[in-house]
């Protein structure tokens, strides 16, 4: 007993600091709509002040929670404190979230919400967030968004769904449920096991899903249930402040009237005061400034629209605030974010956050792509990703595309032609760097979400192995063994037109012929197949070929084999195409026709 007394009291004496939770999925999921409802549960808790506003967050308090949550509770007999103060939302709906939402080893978000359209399912930007999630070691809690939008369904302003679905039609609960486990087989397609959350056993094992609707508010309150009671049990440890010198992440660099460049920042640990030191990363290295100013926004004033900010003197974890210091311009999104109270330490961070970036940053010498992203979150999403595709890279970079990464590609386009690309992920190409790529013909594929960049690079990857192969098989002589039927003599010279049977292979007009000596005989001029002309014969068929230069009687013999004078590629590539084409069988051919070319006699014409 006493021991268990010590590790109360240890637990009591630990602080937590509330979960930040982001938002992602496919575009027009209602990602923005949900985001936005849960910001203005203040309605619902009847206090106009109940959710602080922070720089790119929104807070709701516990008591908020325990509000809109406790019919859901009630239902399903659920009793949990809550030590966390709270959740905070991140303001960034979507991909922007995890543009720069980035720390060491994982993410500074704790949980997400992954909102699925209960219409179209799981979409590709869906698996791209899972894919990110995944990446990032985020659990997630999934929004069956939309169930408004099903025919029949009775709404209600902000119900509970536990207790929507008990007013619901059968015939309405019948195609929620279709939809539902169709969405269920989807995910488990990607590896994720997800169902209802009132049916779920064990939530290590199995994702919660809550059927909701971002419109009504419906599903909002089971929702909340979730992730605040995820985090009650299972995410305590990670939520401990460990530090009083703040440490966070930067989410954005900005003009701000009458502060010039400022950042907006997520404090994820410690404490972050006016005048403190910090440490970031930037373009040409670290950067240590001084905190001139700390500002939030003012009581109750929505943050995407705001311009009213307030003073303060700190902020601690988890916070969202805007910082204002000198020498912010080349700080890049996505950077750590350090306080540093003891002027010793500051060399020893510096290299810190430079470790950290050039864990991130590629630069080498082999054949790869080049890689170019607006922040250090998308640059690492994006390199995860193309890792996972096998694809290599030469370097990956934070900044527009510049005429030294078109340079760069064009000295890769002399080893390898494929990887001499540049991949740009919302990012600028400049105008030089344009002129020049096309000059060098250096392909620049740019977009704003990876899953897409990744697949548009991956089909001009086909095309080139369609045009390719097209390349090589338009020159290549395939083998074959063909015998010259006597009786079938049509003509015996200019050209020679014979019957013969395929017995191995195949022959196709252009093909060179040589003889069981090795010797040249002619080339195939034309195939006819009871009279009329085909492209191919395969073994096994009777057909009728002339034959240029072949003369019978001389160098074409009645009842004798020809065999096709095969292509050697020396090029590994082309090879390898030509041999992919090639039953074991013709394999066979092609090393025993060799053996005649080279053993036998020359090539060159009788």
């Amino acid at each position: 007993m006493p021991k268990k007394d010590g590790k109360d009291k240890g637990d009591k004496d630990k602080r937590y600091r509330q979960p930040l939770v982001s938002v992602l999925g496919h575009v027009d999921s209602g990602k923005t709509t949900l985001l936005d409802y849960i910001r203005r549960t203040r309605v619902a808790a009847k206090e106009p002040g109940s959710i602080t506003q922070h720089v790119g967050a929104s807070e709701i308090p516990t008591d908020v929670i325990y509000e809109i949550c406790e019919p859901v509770m009630r239902v399903l007999n659920l009793k949990f404190e809550i030590k966390t103060g709270g959740l905070l939302f991140i303001d960034l709906p979507g991909h922007e979230v995890f543009s720069n939402l980035r720390r060491r080893g994982g993410s500074v978000a704790d949980i997400a919400i992954l909102v699925i359209d209960i219409n179209g399912g799981v979409q590709p930007q869906t698996i791209e967030s899972i894919n990110i999630l995944k990446e990032r070691r985020v659990p997630f809690v999934i929004a069956l968004n939309k169930i408004d939008t099903l025919y029949g369904w009775k709404s209600e302003e902000g119900r509970p769904f536990i207790l929507a679905e008990k007013e619901q039609p059968p015939s309405v609960l019948a195609e929620l449920e279709k939809r539902l486990y169709r969405v269920v087989d989807q995910l488990a397609t990607l590896g994720i096991y997800a169902d209802r959350y009132d049916r779920v056993q064990d939530f290590t094992k199995t994702f919660a899903i809550v059927p909701t609707s971002a419109v009504t508010g419906e599903g909002i309150p089971d929702l909340l249930t979730m992730l605040i009671g995820l985090v009650q049990r299972f995410m305590l440890d990670r939520l401990e402040i460990t530090t009083e010198e703040g440490r966070g992440t930067v989410l954005e660099v900005k003009q701000q009237q009458g502060l010039g460049t400022v950042l907006t920042a997520i404090i994820y640990d410690g404490v972050l005061r006016k005048d403190d030191t910090i440490v970031v990363a930037g373009v040409n290295g670290p950067v240590v400034t001084k905190v001139r100013a700390l500002l939030v926004p003012e009581p109750l004033q929505e943050m995407r629209a705001t311009k009213k900010f307030r003073r303060v003197d700190e902020v601690s974890a988890a916070a969202g605030v805007m910082i204002s210091a000198p020498n912010l311009d080349e700080v890049l999104a996505g950077s750590p974010l350090y306080v540093v109270r003891d002027r010793e330490r500051i060399e020893e961070v510096r290299k810190e956050v430079q470790e950290e970036v050039e864990r991130i940053i590629i630069k080498t010498d082999k054949v790869g792509v080049i890689v170019k992203a607006d922040t250090l979150g998308t640059l690492e999403a994006l390199i995860a990703q193309l890792q996972k595709e096998g694809i290599p890279i030469r370097r990956a970079d934070i900044g527009d595309v510049s005429k030294v990464d078109v340079f760069e590609a064009a000295v890769i386009k002399q080893k390898e032609e494929k990887f001499a690309v540049i991949l740009a992920f919302n990012v600028k190409v400049k105008e030089d760097a344009k002129r020049e790529a096309k000059d060098r013909k250096i392909p620049i594929f740019t977009d704003v979400i990876i899953y897409r960049l990744i697949e548009r690079f991956k089909e001009y990857l086909e095309e080139l192995k369609r045009r390719e192969e097209e390349r090589v098989l338009s020159q290549a002589v395939f083998p074959a063994e063909i015998l010259v039927l006597p009786d079938f003599i049509f003509r015996r010279s200019d050209p020679a037109i014979v019957g013969v049977e395929v017995l191995r292979g195949r022959i196709r007009p252009g093909y060179p012929l040589m003889n069981e000596s090795g010797r040249r005989v002619g080339t195939i001029l034309d195939i006819q197949y009871e009279g009329n002309r085909i492209p191919e014969a395969k073994a096994g068929q009777r057909v009728a070929i002339s034959i240029k230069g072949g003369v019978v009687g001389r160098n074409v013999r009645e009842g004798r084999k020809l065999y096709t004078e095969v292509s050697e590629f020396e090029e590994d590539k082309a090879r390898s195409i030509y041999f992919s084409k090639m039953s074991d069988d013709e394999k066979e051919l092609y090393r025993q026709i060799l053996w005649i070319r080279y053993s036998r006699g020359a090539s060159s014409p009788e």
